[in-house]
C-alpha cells in the first residue's frame, strides 16, 4: 500500500517528533507500505522517509522543481517526480496514495489536510485519513474541528471520516482495514 504522509519541513522541531517520524516510517516499511511524500530531508518529511530508508523499504517524492536546491530534498528516494507546482504536487500525492497519515507540521501541512478532508468529505475519494497527534500537537485543531461540528458548520458525519490517535501501529492498521 502507498501511504501519504503529510508533514512539517521545519529544522527546528522538537526531536520527540522526529523521533515519532523515524518509528512511523521504520513500521510502515516493516508491514511492506511504501511511503509517498513531498520530498523534504529535513523535519517530520525528512525523519519519516530516514525510518523508511532505515529499514530498506520504498519512498516516492513528489517534488515541485523549484525544491531542487541543495540540502532541501532526501536523495535516496525510491522514485522522484518532478512538477512545476504545488496544486501538480498534491494532485500527484493524492492519486499515488492509498491512504494519508497527516503529522506534525505547519501550514503546508495544514494546507494538505484540509484539502485531502474535504475531497473526502465530498466523496472525491474513499482513502482513510489518520491524523497523527504526536506530543498532543493537534489537540488544539481537534477541539475546534469539535467545535464546529457543535454549530453546524461541520456535519458529526464529516468528522466520522477522520481518524486521530497517537499510536502508530494504531494508524497502520487502521489504514490496512481500509476505514
Amino acid at each position: 500500500m502507498n501511504i501519504c504522509v503529510y508533514g512539517a519541513a521545519s529544522t527546528t522541531i522538537d526531536s520527540s517528533f522526529l523521533e515519532a517520524g523515524e518509528a512511523l516510517g521504520r513500521e510502515m516499511a516493516k508491514r511492506g507500505h511504501s511511503l509517498v511524500f513531498g520530498g523534504g530531508a529535513s523535519g517530520m518529511m525528512g525523519a519519516v522517509v530516514r525510518g523508511v530508508a532505515e529499514m530498506k523499504g520504498s519512498s516516492i517524492a513528489i517534488v515541485p522543481s523549484f525544491f531542487n536546491v541543495d540540502g532541501v530534498l532526501f536523495e535516496n528516494c525510491t522514485e522522484q517526480i518532478f512538477t512545476e507546482t504545488m496544486r501538480e504536487r498534491k494532485q500527484l500525492l493524492e492519486q499515488k496514495s492509498d491512504a494519508f497519515f497527516v503529522t506534525p507540521g505547519g501550514i503546508g501541512t495544514f494546507d494538505e489536510f484540509f484539502e485531502i478532508f474535504t475531497l473526502r468529505s465530498l466523496d472525491c475519494h474513499k482513502k482513510p485519513i489518520v491524523l497523527l497527534n504526536f506530543n498532543g500537537y493537534f489537540d488544539k485543531l481537534i477541539n475546534f474541528l469539535d467545535y464546529s461540528v457543535k454549530e453546524n458548520f461541520i456535519s458529526p458525519e464529516v468528522m466520522e471520516l477522520l481518524t486521530v490517535t497517537d499510536d502508530i501501529v494504531e494508524a497502520i492498521g487502521i489504514v490496512e482495514a481500509g476505514v
